[in-house]
């Protein structure tokens, strides 16, 4: 790497390092995210198609990352969750204006195991949890006090704080990527941008144009 210029191997800002691995490369940008965002720097913007190929996005946030991919969680039947279920293809994008950064991750999503939901779902707080059971999520309701009513009985059921299960309908997906990109906005938009693409189970880097 040539650190004298500011530059990595390849001729772009030094941010982009030489890291083979993205993920290695998302967690050290992530990290940076998170000294400098005021809110959510795990908010991302998903990304899905219907079986028909209607796509649809929406803001998540991100829950869990590692080799095996990144992973959010929803009720299964709502719109994103039903997209999933006939269209495994998503697309995740992170935008991070106060670094002025962007990375975008594309791949194939599968199921988290129950373990692992659980767990998560056990590090909600109260509110969180009996929300996940009173949402009928992305269904049409009258009025508010329908949502408000369902919410009032539910914190009947589980009165007991410390042992709310975690609802059937509600999980994570894991995108396990096939392409992640990173870009970095320059002056006069000439934008660096570095891709990794999955071939054979190796990570293929290229650079593109802005």
């Amino acid at each position: 790497m040539n650190q004298k210029n500011g530059k990595n191997s390849l001729g772009l800002d030094i941010c982009f390092e030489d890291e083979a691995n993205p993920i290695v490369l998302f967690k050290k940008w992530f990290a940076t995210a998170e000294k400098s965002e005021t809110n959510d720097p795990n908010a991302l913007s998903l990304a899905t198609s219907s079986s028909d190929g209607i796509p649809s996005v929406r803001m998540v946030l991100l829950k869990g990352l590692s080799d095996s991919g990144f992973v959010f969680y929803t009720n299964f039947d709502s719109k994103k969750g039903n997209d999933l279920k006939n269209n495994p293809n998503a697309s995740m994008c992170f935008h991070w204006k106060s670094i002025r950064r962007q990375i975008r991750v594309s791949g194939k999503v599968s199921f988290v195991d129950k373990k692992e939901a659980d767990e998560y779902f056990a590090s909600r707080d109260y509110g969180s949890k009996i929300s996940a059971w009173s949402s009928s999520q992305s269904k049409v309701m009258k009025n508010k006090n329908e949502f408000l009513g369902k919410i009032k009985e539910f914190e009947k059921k589980f009165s007991d704080k410390n042992n709310v299960p975690r609802p059937p309908h509600w999980s994570g997906w894991r995108i396990k990527p096939n392409e992640i990109e990173f870009w970095l906005e320059i002056k006069n938009r000439s934008h660096e941008r570095l891709n990794y693409r999955k071939e054979n189970d190796k990570w293929i880097k290229e650079i593109l144009y802005p």
